[in-house]
């Protein structure tokens, strides 16, 4: 059964949530057993809207990095210090590389060094590796303590932020290490975006345009017709990609909060995605470039089974292009892939699965013969980025 037919139409078509107070909108994640917003708009992070009604601590500590901490940590200091008494920042170390059980301990040294609570307060500031982490050590720190996330990549905007997945790398196999804690709200301040270097700006995109794919027809469209305004960073078009990606993985954490069936569908392109940030190395790529040229190979798939016809992989290969993102793949070898895709969360009693699409807007989950896939991996290291 494809997304389209398991979430409600209504869900598909025009974005649910209205403009709220303080010139944000807000999209709501309703788990069933936990319920919070995202907070969309420019200023937020001055805005005393976005930090009140959170759960009241006398310290609060926000988790960033050493690229974005000094970008943005004195605003949220400052917007935070009304509300908490004690605020104090740790920096991590920037990258992908570092989302590793040292980085998660010298959050728990922290914690542990100011005599933190479990009423204290976490702020995940910065990007998907510091949410990440953060939500991670919020729910193991004394068993759980409330966090927040305020992403500042357009790719944690729409994706890791929400949710609920926390988790470190292992060497040998990404996210492999975390749990399911959601957080008390998610703020995603688009003026800081505005810091974002090019190339991580374009990795995000590529999870913007996977909800197009997986989910809503109409959305893809979209992209189509806006990708050069969001390419420029015109801040109504963010407005609506960051929203109305939020809106749909709401829909679906809503339905399926630890990834039991339907939400595996959000991780399209990332079984190929994955492959290729473990195989060359955490890092060498960035995570959104890998999942664009995996969305591609998860295409290709999608055709040689049948699936859709090959139109299809070559409106994602033309649109991917458009965008900056990656369509060849590194020639790591049939076997190293394999093998790697092969740890991922998804397998089952060692069969791969993978996210693939049943048509346009609609995706499901299947098994692959393995000549198959060999055949889309021989194709991707070969193929040409000419549309």
């Amino acid at each position: 059964m494809g997304i389209a037919e398991q979430l409600p139409s209504a869900s598909l078509g025009a974005p649910t949530s209205a403009p709220q107070g303080g010139g944000h909108q807000t999209v709501c994640v309703d788990t069933g057993r936990e319920r919070y917003d995202i907070l969309i708009g420019s200023g937020l992070l001055a805005e005393p809207q976005a930090w009140t009604g959170l759960p009241k601590a006398s310290r609060a500590v926000v988790v960033s990095n050493e690229t974005i901490a000094p970008l943005w940590a004195e605003r949220l200091v400052q917007a935070l210090r009304p509300h908490y008494p004690q605020v104090t920042v740790l920096n991590l170390p920037d990258g992908e590389a570092h989302k590793d059980w040292p980085a998660l301990n010298s959050i728990f040294n922290h914690l542990l060094e100011h005599t933190a609570d479990r009423k204290t307060m976490l702020f995940a500031l910065g990007g998907g590796v510091v949410g990440d982490i953060t939500g991670f050590a919020a729910g193991c720190y004394m068993r759980g303590v409330p966090f927040v996330q305020v992403p500042t990549t357009l790719l944690a905007q729409v994706d890791s932020s929400v949710g609920g997945k926390t988790a470190i790398n292992h060497p040998l196999g990404k996210n492999m290490i975390g749990l399911f804690y959601q957080p008390k709200r998610v703020v995603c301040d688009l003026d800081t975006l505005n810091t974002l270097p090019q190339r991580e700006f374009i990795a995000g995109l590529a999870e913007v345009i996977k909800y197009g794919p997986i989910a809503d027809e109409g959305f893809l469209g979209w992209i189509e017709d806006h990708l050069d305004a969001l390419l420029a960073r015109d801040t109504g078009a963010l407005t609506h990609a960051i929203r109305r990606s939020c809106e749909i993985k709401a829909e679906v954490v809503g339905q399926d909060e630890k990834e039991g069936g339907l939400r595996a569908i959000l991780n399209f392109g990332h079984t190929f995605g994955h492959a290729i940030e473990s195989g060359l190395g955490y890092g060498q790529w960035l995570h959104g470039e890998a999942v664009g040229c995996g969305m591609r190979m998860a295409t290709d798939l999608s055709v040689r089974l049948g699936l859709v016809p090959p139109a299809t992989l070559q409106r994602m290969h033309t649109l991917l292009v458009r965008a900056g993102l990656p369509v060849r793949a590194p020639d790591l070898g049939g076997d190293v892939y394999l093998d790697w895709m092969g740890r991922d969360k998804k397998a089952e009693a060692g069969d791969i699965r993978f996210v693939v699409l049943e048509s346009m807007g609609r995706a499901v989950v299947r098994k692959a013969p393995e000549a198959v896939v060999r055949g889309v991996l021989t194709s991707a290291v070969q193929v040409s980025a000419a549309p």
